[in-house]
């Protein structure tokens, strides 16, 4: 079971130009942290004109958020990964939709 986890994991980072991890939904978010993750990659999701991104509710499943942390080797949870590689939580990620890196990041990988 714990491989299916990883793969599911893996499988949402590499088949999505733009994943967040959360605790909830960007509807009903379940902690500060993953309310300001979701309301920033929403914001970045229209600035950039993607319809959709995909979001994973760490809580639906006991195991993921554990599977998560391990997989990345990042420790908080939300994380926001664009093109497949690990951009951080809410605070970096904010830092970086404010200074502009996280659209020449994601620019970039669409090359």
């Amino acid at each position: 079971m714990e491989q299916e986890t990883n793969d599911l994991i893996k499988s949402e980072i590499e088949n999505n130009d733009v994943c967040l991890f959360m605790k909830g939904t960007p509807e009903q978010p379940q902690c500060g942290f993953s309310s300001r993750g979701a309301q920033i990659v929403s914001a970045f999701a229209r600035e950039v004109g993607l319809e959709q991104f995909a979001c994973v509710n760490v809580l639906s499943d006991s195991r993921a958020r554990t599977a998560l942390k391990e997989w990345s080797e990042f420790p908080t949870i939300p994380q926001v990964f664009v093109h497949g590689e690990l951009i951080g939580g809410s605070d970096i990620v904010l830092e970086m939709f404010q200074d502009g890196s996280l659209l020449e990041m994601y620019e970039a990988g669409r090359a």
